[in-house]
């Protein structure tokens, strides 16, 4: 007979289990603090300047983001799998319409896992202090006002500024429907969310 050290189906078990359990313990206490206070401060990654980061790009979208104080910059984000370059956006005050976050990670035995978070939709909006986002792509119809392109970085006058010598943009105020966007770190300050909302399902089934 069998023990579970021995079994192949204990181990992929095992490994769901804390594929599941870690992400969910953690928003489920973010989500109670969030309950008390009315504010969810939470960051969907690492932040590169804080930390490795694990170098697994990930899906954010949006109906609609309208931000004030607008930097971008190229940096290079410093992962277990390698460095990848990737356009630094900052936004000191962002309010997002329809939020979406997934990964989809590959387990041996089990396939394509993904985890996905909503939040927001109809009136309710996702609000987001000093929002910083590294991403290697990003689409969607953007307007920008007050824009100034070819900046030293340094000299950025958003909520984040780059090394000195780097070209950088930035804008007063930045308006992006239908966001589509793949990165490997968000972070920021405060999230409020709204009817948040985690699923980990089998299977890939990102947000776009």
């Amino acid at each position: 007979m069998s023990t579970p050290k021995d079994s192949p189906h204990g181990r992929t078990s095992r490994m769901l289990t804390a594929l599941v359990l870690v992400p969910t313990l953690l928003l489920a206490g973010v989500v109670v603090a969030g309950i008390a206070t009315g504010v969810v401060p939470v960051s969907l990654a690492i932040s590169a300047q804080t930390a490795s980061l694990s170098g697994q790009s990930f899906q954010v979208a949006a109906d609609q983001l309208v931000g004030d104080g607008f930097s971008q910059y190229v940096t290079v984000d410093r992962t277990g799998k390698g460095d990848y370059p990737e356009g630094v956006s900052a936004i000191r005050s962002a309010d997002l319409h329809g939020l979406c976050q997934s990964v989809v990670t590959h387990i041996p035995g089990v396939g394509d896992v993904t985890l996905r978070i909503s939040a927001g939709g109809e009136s309710r909006v996702v609000h987001a202090e000093n929002l910083v986002v590294d991403t290697h792509d990003l689409s969607g119809d953007a307007v920008f006002q007050n824009v100034t392109f070819g900046q030293d970085a340094s000299t950025l006058s958003g909520s984040k500024q780059g090394p000195q010598g780097f070209i950088g943009q930035q804008a007063a105020k930045v308006t992006i429907d239908h966001l589509r966007q793949e990165t490997r770190s968000v972070s920021a300050a405060t999230f409020r969310l709204p009817g948040l909302h985690l699923t980990v399902k089998k299977g890939s089934k990102p947000c776009f």
